[in-house]
C-alpha cells in the first residue's frame, strides 16, 4: 500500500517547516520506500507498518504544536510492491510516448 499525508501543526504560526521536518525525518528514519513533495510525503509497506510511521509522525509534530491537522489518502492494493516508483515509471512512458 501506499499512503500519501500530510502533517501539519496548528498554532505555531506561519513556519511550519521545522515541525514538518520532523515528521518526514521519522518517515525517513522507518527505512520504508518514501517520497516527500511540497504538498504530501508518500510512504510505502504493509498497512500496520505504514499505519505506525503515520502515527509516529503525526505524535513527533503533537510534542510540539497545540493542535495537529492530518490529511491522508491510501492505495491499498495487495501484492503491488515498489508502486512508488512503477507508477512514476508509467507516467513518464505516457509522456515521452
Amino acid at each position: 500500500m501506499i499512503v500519501a499525508f500530510s502533517v501539519t501543526p496548528l498554532g505555531v504560526g506561519e513556519d511550519v517547516g521545522e515541525y514538518v521536518a520532523d515528521a518526514v525525518r521519522v518517515v525517513r528514519e522507518s527505512g520504508l520506500p518514501n517520497r516527500t513533495d511540497a504538498m504530501f510525503t508518500s510512504v510505502e509497506g504493509e498497512w500496520d507498518e505504514v499505519m505506525a510511521v503515520v502515527r509516529r509522525a503525526v505524535a513527533v509534530v503533537e510534542e510540539r504544536a497545540p493542535r495537529v491537522s492530518l490529511v491522508l489518502k491510501a492505495d491499498i492494493r495487495p501484492g503491488v510492491t515498489d508502486g512508488l516508483t512503477s507508477k512514476m515509471e508509467t507516467v513518464e512512458r505516457h509522456l515521452s510516448a
